[in-house]
């Protein structure tokens, strides 16, 4: 098969599928992976497709610097795959005894049916989503961070108040994230939702960002965190491999999390 019918087959799969994974396509065509990559590096030129680390997908539109909140059905309903994986190696990280934030976007609520049960450790929260479902768990002891309640925050509290309280506090580790997160750091819509995740950014020893690929190489309204504030960075295969390499140059750890996995446990439990 000539290259270039591969590619337009390539094409094809991505169009039907939006996406596709580097190893699958080398096993289809039976070349090597590294012919594969060239492939996708010349479409990505051509502007067909965005490279990952594992293969490559759609061209996601850009999205607005500013976007209204989602709605909690959406945000608290049923996670994709890969973002369900992040959330699960996410909670991986607590320990007996730690103290740890955990906001109130959706990929954090993910977290919850992932937390360890056997041990006794701490949580701190601005999002009354959040401290609901933890406040009957007899592991943990919870705290709600207090401020304005807000029509549209899903009832997560960021105002001044939700700054100055917590900024007594000390934590061992932070789960945060953004709209927008590239190789400058955490970014999202509101100047206050940025200076709550900051002053948290700023209290952690350990700051974990939880990076879906959808958020990855983008740029929201307000900077909340510098990279250089992050000490870890999970993502997934459908992250932007340019951005990633970017990201990697401000040494930042970046793991990606088993999706295949995660769906394979799922389905066993179903």
């Amino acid at each position: 098969m000539l290259a270039e019918e591969r590619r337009h087959k390539i094409l094809d799969i991505i169009q039907k599928e939006g996406r596709v994974v580097a190893k699958d396509l080398a096993d289809m065509f039976d070349i090597s992976i590294d012919s594969i990559r060239r492939d996708l590096s010349i479409m990505e030129e051509q502007g067909l497709l965005q490279k990952t680390y594992g293969g490559a997908i759609l061209h996601n539109p850009t999205p607005k610097v500013r976007t209204l909140p989602q709605p909690e059905s959406m945000r608290y309903g049923l996670a994709a795959t890969h973002q369900n994986a992040i959330s699960k190696l996410a909670a991986s990280y607590i320990n007996v005894h730690d103290t740890v934030f955990i906001g109130g976007a959706g990929i954090q609520f993910g977290m919850l049916k992932h937390l360890p049960s056997h041990f006794p450790y701490t949580i701190i929260t601005n999002s009354m989503k959040i401290a609901e479902e933890l406040r009957k768990r007899e592991n943990i002891t919870s705290y709600l961070i207090g401020g304005k309640l807000r029509c549209d925050s899903a009832g997560s509290m960021i105002d001044t108040l939700a700054i100055e309280m917590i900024r007594k506090f000390t934590l061992d580790i932070s789960f945060i994230t953004g709209g927008g997160i590239d190789s400058q750091g955490i970014s999202t819509a509101t100047p206050e939702g940025a200076a709550f995740t900051r002053a948290v950014s700023e209290i952690s020893r350990k700051n974990i960002c939880l990076a879906p690929h959808e958020k990855v190489g983008h740029r929201m309204f307000v900077m909340s965190a510098p990279m250089e504030a992050i000490d870890l960075m999970i993502t997934d295969q459908g992250a932007s491999e340019t951005a990633i390499h970017e990201i990697k140059r401000k040494h930042v750890q970046v793991i990606f999390a088993d999706e295949k996995e995660t769906e394979r446990v799922n389905n066993e439990m179903a």
